[in-house]
């Protein structure tokens, strides 16, 4: 045997040894088991709830805005006072409006005396008419058929002119109520009692109506704060779950120690859009929801940031999983299996493999892939509806190990340090 082929079945046999060996290694490491964290199924009182934020708010409030424009000569409020309804809050300069009124009171006097006369004008013309009238019907025609009918037309204008003039005096009354309307505007009352939220100018600004924008226009909002509210946004896959009258537990950031009762008095039917990235396909459907407080604190502000965590719906004492121990897998239908957990999870043939929901239910050591039917989330766990009782033994965690199990794993109780340490992770 020649020195080279020696060389090579040497290698041969290296290299063969060393197969031998990582296929040793790799049997050994697939029989070996999978350390899991094993949980029994439990009966539990859940809680489902959706969490939204948002900012308080009152239920009425009114933003106070000039109507007409001008310098402001006082203000006899303050931001933060309380107010009542019909008080002072602001005096806008008066001296044009006073002199609209001035002019509009002449104008109706000229209105009125225009009147008086074409008044009189026409009571003439009818007495020249029936005189003109009177002599036509005499022997001797004493008058002329012309100048009957100048007098008819004398007296025709007369009551065109009286007519005319009537308008006139009732526009004159119109222009001098729209400068006393004016004028009324140029001291500001408070329409509603409640609290001075935000007082957006000083004194010697000039006041001018928001036509075109409302911040610009703005003097100043009163709040009636006795009627507090909660507007949250909620995600569009969350408000198909709730319903008015839905309690509702509110945190204020200012309260930081406290916490709220309160209920859902309202929710939009339209969606409120927020631009997420860059495209337009890319954004954040929310919808309005207001809350309406029970008992909210005494110094609450507008615009408070707050969380709430409104409660969809409740289960007392039932079966229950955690969140962490739900995954997904291929699965066939077995005769074993109840018709309703693949009616539920499967809509195919049954036999036929299909991804279902389901958890790792552990008997002497095996891993064995189960579909369930859960109902509602808690915040920890789900509830089982079918396919699994209390008192079963199932894999719950970690997610990692769950990710990676393969039906009918062996696997064996991971000690206490590793499945906190995987719990972390």
């Amino acid at each position: 045997m020649s020195r080279g082929l020696k060389i090579g079945l040497i290698t041969l046999g290296i290299i063969g040894a060393i197969a031998g060996v990582g296929a040793w290694q790799a049997q050994v490491k697939k029989n070996k088991p999978v350390e899991v964290r094993l949980q029994e199924v439990a009966t539990r009182d859940l809680v489902a709830a959706v969490t939204s934020s948002g900012k308080i708010q009152p239920k009425t409030k009114v933003d106070v805005s000039a109507d007409v424009t001008g310098r402001i000569l006082r203000i006899g409020v303050k931001e933060g006072q309380q107010v009542t309804k019909g008080q002072f809050l602001m005096q806008i300069d008066p001296v044009q409006f006073q002199g609209a009124v001035a002019r509009g009171e002449a104008a109706l006097a000229n209105a009125l005396a225009s009147q008086v006369q074409a008044r009189t004008n026409r009571e003439q013309a009818k007495r020249s008419l029936d005189r003109a009238r009177e002599l036509s019907l005499t022997p001797g025609a004493l008058i002329s058929t012309e100048a009957v009918e100048q007098a008819q037309q004398g007296y025709d204008v007369a009551v065109a002119v009286q007519e005319s003039n009537r308008a006139l005096v009732e526009q004159a009354r119109a222009g001098l109520k729209e400068a006393r309307d004016n004028l009324a505007r140029t001291t500001l009352y408070a329409p509603i009692s409640g609290r001075i939220v935000r007082l957006a100018v000083e004194e010697g600004e000039v006041a001018v109506p928001g036509t075109f924008s409302r911040e610009t226009g703005l003097l100043l909002t009163i709040a009636d704060m006795s009627v507090i509210l909660a507007e949250v946004q909620v995600d569009e896959t969350d408000v198909v779950r709730l319903s008015l009258g839905d309690s509702v537990q509110v945190k204020i950031d200012a309260f930081a120690d406290s916490t709220f009762s309160g209920r859902v008095t309202k929710i939009s039917n339209s969606a409120k859009l927020v631009a997420g990235a860059a495209n337009s396909a890319d954004r954040a459907v929310d919808f309005d929801v207001e809350i309406t407080l029970d008992k909210p604190p005494a110094d609450v502000r507008p615009d408070l940031s707050a969380t709430s965590r409104i409660i969809t719906d409740t289960r007392v004492n039932v079966p229950s999983v955690p969140i962490i121990a739900l995954t997904v897998r291929q699965h066939e239908a077995v005769s074993n299996e109840t018709k309703a957990v693949v009616a539920s999870t499967d809509t195919t043939k049954a036999g036929k493999a299909k991804e279902r929901e389901g958890v790792f239910v552990v008997r002497d050591g095996i891993a064995t892939f189960r579909p369930v039917k859960v109902g509602i989330t808690g915040d920890e766990y789900f509830e089982v509806l079918e396919g699994i009782k209390p008192g079963e033994t199932i894999v719950a965690g970690t997610y990692q190990v769950i990710r990676d199990l393969k039906d009918g794993a062996k696997v064996k109780a991971a000690k206490p340090d590793s499945a906190a340490a995987g719990a972390k992770s």
